[in-house]
């Protein structure tokens, strides 16, 4: 068996399954353990052989030869580039786990990628316990892309980033990163989410892309992409920033989803939908002046809003001169762009400039630019996660960037009935998943705190009725 990457071998990938018979592995992918697998592509020699293969444990390896110099001499294949670029002829591609592995994945795997297994059809329909290694990935971004890209799709993580050379530390990481991933996956789906995201990590391809990319894109997406919180970058990546070809396949994408509305459009009319039942009360300011005060209180210096939306508290937090630094965070592309333009970024001065960032993420996942802050607020944001990913969102912000300081605000349902337009049982926002009740808010509030190491006050925002408590609940948890 092939390991380690210190001498430059090129094993790109083993994939191994655990489920008695784990032999059953090798009909899954249509290739027999007992024998060595070889098919020869445009750019070199694929191999496929177990380098172990029990009842108990299978691993298929997969070997993608690359041929530099044959890529250069083929006149229609090739890195892009000049006759004299020595690039062309030194390079990571043999080695790396890129968009040629990608197409041997394709080519190799062609029948597993479809879903199909003759003998073993009931087992290639079911999700089964899989693992992948991939000893060197080239990743434009490092572990924060691979997490953004792998961790929605189910996955568990090993993410090692390689030094650029073991012998010289002081030569700093390298953009590669030994990448190990886990998960209740079909092999279909796995084969599928590695031959698109390779070349989105490596934000590259060797070959070119045109309109015939997107159907592919599309076709191995299919199932997964268009719910990806990342769906944007994904295709953008993919396509390799082709602005044309990016719109279209997010087109495409948005029809597949069920929808022919943009998204953050429609999010965008519900969000004044929602302010339009609260304006009376002028809610919006209310909750922006006690969680600003609550920052005060609690001395933070440095802030990150998540799902900052247009900016308003963003914008409210620059005002204030104790704040050094403010970091708003959303999902919304469009949001991040409103909050731009309401911040007037390209007007600001520089030093001004330097006390804000706006950064695209999203809050269901460890996000490393986090790290390190005074305080963290959630303002009107957790109602509109789904109930299962809550966990995610309170590992990811009090367990992985575990600020000193969290403000978390959310509506208090009781309330809701006091609203004059807002219709019986209906919730102030279509998007929420949820409204919590004031008991049910400080038993969640009290959970988080005890379970990673803070102490919380929850209170209220807005008027408060004797019976249905105040509009706007929040909690302000401290480390």
């Amino acid at each position: 068996m092939v390991t380690g990457t210190s001498s430059l071998r090129p094993l790109l990938l083993t994939i191994t399954s655990t489920t008695p018979p784990a032999t059953d592995l090798g009909f899954l992918l249509h290739k027999n353990p007992a024998r060595l697998h070889a098919k020869e592509l445009s750019f070199g020699t694929a191999r496929v052989c177990y380098p172990e293969a029990t009842e108990a444990r299978c691993t298929a390896a997969l070997v993608v030869d690359v041929d530099a110099v044959q890529l250069v001499r083929g006149r229609k294949r090739g890195p892009q580039g000049g006759g004299l670029s020595l690039a062309q002829y030194v390079n990571d591609r043999p080695y790396a786990a890129s968009s040629f592995l990608s197409v041997a994945l394709a080519k190799v795997f062609g029948t597993a990628l479809s879903g199909r297994s003759k003998e073993r059809p009931d087992l290639a329909a079911r999700p089964l316990p899989l693992e992948a290694h991939l000893p060197v990935v080239p990743c434009h971004g490092g572990q924060d892309v691979v997490d953004r890209l792998l961790r929605p799709l189910g996955y568990e993580l090993e993410v090692r980033t390689l030094a650029l050379d073991p012998a010289f530390p002081a030569w700093g990481d390298s953009r590669y990163v030994d990448l190990r991933i886990q998960g209740m996956v079909r092999v279909r789906d796995l084969l599928e989410h590695l031959s698109v995201l390779l070349p989105v990590f490596d934000d590259d391809k060797h070959y070119w892309v045109g309109p015939a990319e997107v159907d592919k894109l599309l076709r191995r997406g299919g199932e997964w992409l268009a719910a990806h919180p990342e769906r944007e970058l994904i295709t953008r990546r993919y396509l390799r920033h082709d602005r044309r070809l990016t719109h279209e396949a997010l087109s495409r994408l948005v029809e597949a989803d069920g929808t022919t509305d943009d998204p953050d459009a429609a999010l965008e009319t519900a969000d004044a939908a929602e302010a339009t039942v609260e304006q009376p009360l002028r809610l919006a300011d209310q909750r922006i002046a006690a969680v600003v005060a609550a920052l005060r209180e609690a001395g933070a210096r440095t802030i990150a809003d998540l799902g900052c939306g247009p900016g308003r508290l963003v914008k409210a937090l620059l005002r204030e001169p104790w704040v050094e630094r403010v970091t708003g965070v959303d999902v919304a592309w469009r949001a991040l762009e409103t909050a731009a333009r309401g911040l007037r970024l390209d007007q600001l001065s520089p030093r001004q400039r330097e006390r804000v960032e706006l950064l695209h993420g999203a809050l269901t996942y460890r996000d490393q630019r986090l790290q390190g802050l005074d305080a963290a607020t959630a303002v009107e944001v957790v109602e509109h996660i789904d109930p299962p990913r809550l966990s995610a969102f309170e590992r990811a912000l009090f367990g992985e960037a575990h600020p000193a300081t969290v403000v978390v605000t959310t509506p208090n349902v009781e309330y809701n009935r006091l609203f004059e337009w807002l219709p019986a049982g209906q919730l102030r926002h279509r998007d929420h998943r949820f409204e919590w009740t004031r008991a049910e808010f400080t038993q969640w509030a009290t959970g988080v705190a005890g379970r990673h190491g803070y102490q919380v006050a929850v209170s209220p925002i807005g008027p408060e009725d004797p019976e249905c408590g105040a509009p706007t609940q929040m909690a302000v948890f401290r480390r």
